[in-house]
Formats: C-alpha cells, sequence, structure tokens
C-alpha cells in the first residue's frame, strides 16, 4: 500500500483566472475545431462535444438535434442494425456526427461491423466500458483498429498516464478519461476507485499529446463553465449524459405528477435500472454501480445545446481566446473553496424547460 499526497482537483476546485481581451464579443468567438488523428486518416471538422451513449441521452433523436450543431452523438449500443438503418436512411447527412457504440463482448463485436460495413460514413467508434484497465480490454481495442482502419477509435475508460498511453498505442485515437464523475455513477461509491476529474484530464491529455493523441473528458460536468474548464485543462472533447438528459430528445419515460410538473427518469448504464432493462437483471457476482434519478423536463435539447456554447464563448472572452482552440493555452486556473453562491438554490426559474416564477399579486 502506499499514498499519494499531491492535491488533486476537480471542476469545483477552481476557476479560470481572467485575462486581458482583445476580443469585443463572444461572436468572435469559433467554438468549431479541426481535428487529425493519430491512427485514422480522416480529419474530423465540429464542435468537440460528445452526448454520452447512455440509453437516455445517445438516441437517434438527440443525434439529429445535436448535429444541427455540429455536436457527436455517441448513439448506445442497443439499438438494433435494422433501427440503424432506417435512422441512416432518414438523416444521412447526421452520420458525419455520430459514433457508433460497442462494448468488449463478441456480440457487440460482430453487430458493429455490421453497423459499420452498412453504413460506413459513421466516423467514430466509441468502445466503452467501465474498467479500461484490463488486459481484455486492450485486446478489444487493438481488434478493433486492426479491424476499422479508417475509423476514429474512442475508448476508454481510464483516469491514469500510463492507460491513457496504453490505449492509444493499442489504437485508439481519443482516449475516455473519467472513472466515477457522473451524476448517476456510483463507482466510487461501490468500489472506492476513481480520480479528481480535473487532475485525470490534465494528466492523461499531457500523455495523450505527447503520442499525438487525444482526450475526452467523460462525465462530471454539472454547468456549462465545468465545460470550458475541462478544455482549459487540455480535453480535446467533451462527453457528458445528464445535461443532455431530461429533454424531448432524451430517452426515459417521461411523468407528469399531479400538480403538472414534468420529471424525466435518467439512470446509468451499469444501474439495476439498465442492467434489468437489456441484461435480464443484475449478475450475482457483481453490484449496481449507476442508479435511477427523475431530473425536471427540461424542453428541446437545443436550449442546452446553446446554453452550453454560449458559456463557453463567454469563456473564451474572459481570457482573449478567439477560438476554442486557443483556450489551454490561455487558461490559468486558481484553487478555490467555493465557486458559486447558492444562497437562493441552483436552480434559475428562467431556465428553457423550467416553469416561470410565480406572477406577483
Amino acid at each position: 500500500m502506499r499514498i499519494e499526497s499531491e492535491m488533486k482537483l476537480d471542476f469545483k476546485d477552481v476557476l479560470i483566472r481572467p485575462k486581458r481581451s482583445t476580443l469585443k464579443s463572444r461572436s468572435e468567438v469559433t467554438v468549431e475545431r479541426q481535428f487529425k488523428f493519430k491512427h485514422s486518416p480522416k480529419v474530423w471538422t465540429g464542435v468537440p462535444i460528445m452526448v454520452a451513449n447512455m440509453d437516455t441521452t445517445g438516441t437517434f433523436e438527440i443525434a439529429k438535434a445535436a448535429a444541427t450543431h455540429k455536436i457527436v452523438t455517441c448513439i448506445h449500443k442497443h439499438y438494433t442494425p435494422e433501427q440503424w438503418g432506417e435512422f441512416a436512411a432518414a438523416n444521412e447527412s447526421t452520420l458525419e456526427y455520430v459514433a457508433a457504440s460497442a462494448g468488449s463482448s463478441d456480440s457487440d463485436f460482430e453487430k458493429l461491423k455490421v453497423i459499420l460495413s452498412a453504413h460506413p460514413q459513421i466516423p467514430f467508434i466509441c468502445l466503452d466500458v467501465a474498467n479500461g484497465y484490463s488486459e481484455f480490454f486492450i485486446s478489444c481495442v487493438r481488434r478493433a483498429r486492426a479491424a476499422f482502419p479508417e475509423h476514429i477509435i474512442v475508448a476508454g475508460n481510464v483516469v491514469t498516464c500510463e492507460m491513457c498511453e496504453e490505449l492509444i498505442l493499442s489504437g485508439a485515437d481519443v482516449v475516455k478519461v473519467g472513472i466515477g464523475p457522473g451524476s448517476v455513477c456510483t463507482t466510487r461509491k461501490q468500489t472506492g476507485v476513481g480520480y479528481p476529474q480535473l487532475s485525470a484530464v490534465i494528466e492523461c491529455a499531457d500523455a495523450a499529446h505527447g503520442l499525438g493523441g487525444h482526450v475526452v473528458s467523460d462525465g462530471g460536468c454539472t454547468c456549462p463553465g465545468d465545460f470550458s474548464k475541462a478544455f482549459g485543462g487540455g480535453g480535446d472533447f467533451v462527453m457528458t449524459g445528464g445535461m443532455f438528459a431530461g429533454h424531448d430528445e432524451s430517452g426515459g419515460e417521461l411523468v407528469v405528477h399531479d400538480d403538472g410538473t414534468k420529471v424525466k427518469l435518467f439512470y446509468g448504464m451499469s444501474s439495476s435500472t439498465a442492467m434489468e432493462k437489456h441484461a435480464g437483471g443484475v449478475a450475482n457476482y457483481r453490484s449496481s454501480e449507476g442508479k435511477t434519478v427523475s431530473i425536471p423536463y427540461k424542453g428541446t435539447v437545443h436550449n442546452t445545446i446553446l446554453d452550453v456554447l454560449g458559456g463557453i464563448r463567454s469563456s473564451c472572452t474572459y481570457v482573449g481566446a478567439s477560438s476554442l482552440k486557443e483556450l489551454p493555452k490561455r487558461t490559468t486556473f486558481i484553487r478555490v473553496t467555493q465557486q458559486l453562491n447558492n444562497v437562493w438554490g441552483t436552480h434559475d426559474l428562467r431556465k428553457p424547460g423550467l416553469p416561470a416564477p410565480p406572477a406577483k399579486k
């Protein structure tokens, strides 16, 4: 046993220090980026935000909406090839901004081959497992790289430099970074394993960039400012689930309470809810590492996307970055004990999808 005493940081532990800026307006900030990759010969241009491959967020409906903003949706792995065919036939232009997802099983791999052979224009593959540290998963990444040499492979999850490097050397173009930061993930509670998300991104980005690879910060974003912190810390992409849950386009049951308020169910993909839905229940050798929650109904996802992109542009203007690519070069983090004033709570009644405040009498 050993103890590392160096301080590790989460998004809530820092703020971005403002700097002199020559920008007049947020409208001058470019949030699109162009990427070249270590293994894939593809060149991809878009907004480097990814919707998580959960069945409540990585839906075809979210993909159609997100693609209009050039945002990537990692489609969850439980759609059939036939459903993919129907979606692709009606939304061919959207395919540039989607990822086909798979786990580490042989059946997932075979389904992935069927989907990508039918729709080769899909640029991204998302290989997603909870524990990216197993030798078996490394072999899965190598097998996928051999089978799909043209595709951009996103693989994880890990939180440390050595495994980030291992995944890149094994064929991953983008490494998913994050263990336990998600709003419906209980891995840290159940296992005691994890890593503060901002430090994980900073350290893994340093390792990945040294090899010509990229990272995606996966999980932990609670507000638009957290996206900026992840990008400022060196994240090339930022993935989130919870912030894209609860919308018209999201999955999950819509519940209307007696008082008229609406909520949508949202759950982790290692929750008992997800395992009962897709695997017939929780196997007797494991426990649930996710939870099921109800979140306020938010209306259309376009409003949330515009809110996030507006926050990122504003962050850039505060530090003088005219493009998202410049943000890490201009970011200085300062340690804080409090980043928000929550004396009136955490919800803004005027946010899209939430009820307006009561009229004055």
